[in-house]
């Protein structure tokens, strides 16, 4: 049992003692401590006045007696008004750290023997993946590490948005205006071409449309768009597609053959893998035949257009369209499909789909037809929301051409990683390879801690420069600081041995043990809340109050005694496996020299 529960029961008990009421230990709160305060942890006693008829000072100060008498290991109380600050005794934390220094794996949690699917990345194959795919990969595979580390079994998968009218648009572009280009004819990657053509296609939509509004100036845009050639084109080559005709099935495996050896190239630069992939194309007629099972369960409604659609008017969300009345599937029949063969595929006891916020309609739609179609797994699904990312330049608009593209932004990463390690001249040792190896791990380091460290449900703003300065809450500052203990651990001459849990802790050693102990807490945080941004704050919170040790508490100094000196090489190396542990969760590696 973990400190924190510890006093999470002894509270409860202490108030059950005390003043006769029952109180889940779960919802004792406990906080730090300000930084004018002593103390490791802070127990605020407002939520029991009510309940003691007492005032929350008097309170606390019943409280702590209570607890300093049930856990010896406490040496210390402090009141504060209404809080109980609580000091554990030096000896207690030099134990601790024994124990956390010897534990393989620290913070990981034991098998949970449940399943999580986490659905990330499900980029359309008619475009190359750009800023905003970055910050969903990063999400994505960010949590399946951290579930993972929690104890569940994790499935990490992607569905490819391989079909549909938006894949019709780039291909019938190709065909058009393309003159048999290919990626080895020009020398762009396969993805970055065809979304060329979905530009070109845009490109030409909007003259096409301004042409037509013209000459029937009463017309809205959705209007002309229905009613100019080429959009009827795309819809035309849609339902071909859908209608298995042989040539139209041979482009769109051509191009997206293109599209996937892009994908792949950039999904090996940012270390990101699948356990599965899925695709739109082999999913939108499983969704068909669940709409199918729907309409026979009166569940689903066929409209007098002959489309077919769910009311949900009575859960506060409107009617949907399942089917067109063409009979062509939309985006929502594919993700019924989708979710179905995962639960064939894993029986999963749950299910994330990290999905930008602008699907948060569509999730409440999917995940209620599920419900109302009482699929087993329909409680088990939940929606990852994130904002928008954005660069300091402004928003990104696909169709217009102006993208901010993954594979460039990867580039300037890295010259940027160059340019700050050339600046600072500490490795004119290092080979060319081992210089590429530094850039490509302080550039990618950089941009994914830098994503991550934002709350998922906000917006936000990437500045590259900012993202790879060596100092304050970013990466680079992390990754030093690990090689600073990198450094330290192979100067030191002795092996580790033992210290004595007598040793007196200073301020700076206290604090970087407790924070060691709470990192196991921090990860079910995380995964609890699905924020890595919990973790980057407590792996930049854990990187600063080291460094901060470090400049107070000497180590190799001749003068500093030998068993201090074995506990504070534990110390660092402990630091240093949290460090690597937690930016590894991140997707992230450490440098052993920077």
């Amino acid at each position: 049992m973990s400190i924190t529960q510890l006093l999470q029961q002894h509270t409860a008990a202490a108030v059950q003692q005390l003043y006769g009421a029952t109180v889940e230990p779960r919802a004792v709160v406990i906080n730090e401590p300000p930084e004018q305060f002593t103390g490791d942890f802070s127990l605020p006693m407002f939520a029991f006045s009510k309940i003691a008829r007492k005032a929350p000072p008097v309170i606390a100060a019943e409280v702590a007696a209570y607890l300093q008498n049930a856990l010896p290991s406490i040496s210390h109380c402090e009141i504060v008004q209404g809080f109980i600050n609580i000091s554990f005794s030096d000896a207690f934390w030099l134990e601790t750290l024994q124990t956390i220094s010897q534990t393989p794996n620290y913070g990981s949690q034991p098998a949970k023997n449940e399943v999580a699917v986490v659905e990330y990345c499900s980029p359309n194959t008619n475009k190359a993946l750009h800023l905003g795919h970055l910050r969903n990969m990063f999400l994505g595979h960010a949590i399946a590490e951290i579930l993972a580390f929690n104890g569940y079994e994790v499935k990490k998968v992607t569905i490819y948005n391989d079909r549909g009218i938006a894949i019709c648009k780039s291909m019938l572009a190709w065909l058009k205006f393309g003159e048999g280009e290919t990626p080895a004819t020009n020398g762009l990657k396969g993805d970055h071409l065809i979304d060329k053509y979905y530009v070109l296609f845009g490109n030409e939509l909007k003259r096409q449309v301004a042409e037509y509004k013209a000459q029937h100036p009463e017309a809205s845009n959705d209007e002309a768009e229905k009613q100019v050639p080429i959009m009827q084109e795309a819809n035309a080559m849609l339902e071909r597609w859908e209608a298995g005709d042989p040539d139209t099935v041979a482009i769109w495996k051509q191009l997206n053959g293109w599209v996937y050896d892009g994908f792949n190239a950039t999904f090996e630069q940012l270390g990101i893998h699948f356990d599965r992939n899925y695709y739109e194309s082999n999913t939108y007629l499983l969704g068909k035949d669940i709409v199918q099972k729907g309409l026979n369960l009166g569940v689903f409604q066929r409209e007098t257009d002959n489309s077919v659609q769910i009311d949900l008017t009575d859960i506060g969300l409107d009617k949907k369209v399942l089917l067109r009345r063409n009979g062509t599937s939309v985006y929502i029949t594919q993700d019924l499909g989708t979710a179905e063969l995962r639960y064939e595929d894993y029986q999963m006891n749950k299910m994330i789909y990290v999905v930008g916020n602008e699907q948060d309609y569509h999730f409440k739609v999917l995940f209620a037809c599920l419900e109302r179609l009482q699929r087993p797994y329909a409680k088990q699904l939940y929606h990852l929301s994130y904002g928008m990312v954005e660069l300091p330049t402004g928003k990104m608009k696909s169709r217009e051409g102006t993208t901010v593209f993954a594979d460039d932004l990867i580039a300037q990463m890295q010259h940027e990683a160059a340019q700050q390690t050339a600046e600072r001249g500490k490795v004119q040792s290092f080979s060319e390879q081992e210089l590429a190896n530094l850039y490509h791990t302080l550039g990618i380091g950089a941009l994914k801690f830098f994503i991550l460290r934002v709350n998922p449900q906000k917006n936000m703003i990437f500045n590259p420069k900012e993202s790879i300065e060596l100092t304050g809450f970013t990466a680079p500052f992390i990754q030093y600081t690990y090689a600073r203990i990198y450094s330290l651990l192979q100067k030191a001459s002795e092996q580790e041995s033992n210290y004595s849990t007598q040793l007196s802790l200073s301020k700076e050693e206290r604090k970087l043990v407790v924070l060691i102990y709470k990192y196991p807490a921090i990860i079910d945080d995380t995964a609890t809340q699905y924020d890595p941004s919990v973790l980057t704050a407590y792996c930049y919170d854990l990187a600063r109050t080291y460094n901060k040790f470090y400049t107070e508490c000497p180590i190799l100094r001749s003068d500093v005694p030998a068993e201090q000196r074995h506990f504070r090489l534990i110390l660092s190396r402990t630091t240093a496996d949290i460090i690597r542990s937690g930016l590894h969760l991140l997707g992230i590696d450490v440098p052993m020299q920077m």
